[in-house]
């Protein structure tokens, strides 16, 4: 005979799931942009902040 099923269980189990991956989404997001700030010699791009240049 097959188990009853247990609804609050399964609800729980796909919110765990659901927030796991937005969790990990979130994180995949925040290195992508901090490796954008920041150049592969470590110095911040040149168009980061104010442009060099004379004052308008």
């Amino acid at each position: 005979m097959a188990f009853k099923p247990n609804y609050n269980q399964q609800r729980a189990e796909r919110d765990r799931n659901k927030q796991a991956k937005k969790d990990a989404k979130l994180r995949e997001r925040e290195e992508a942009a901090q490796k954008r700030k920041t150049e592969p010699d470590g110095s911040p791009s040149p168009d980061a902040g104010e442009p060099a240049g004379e004052p308008a």
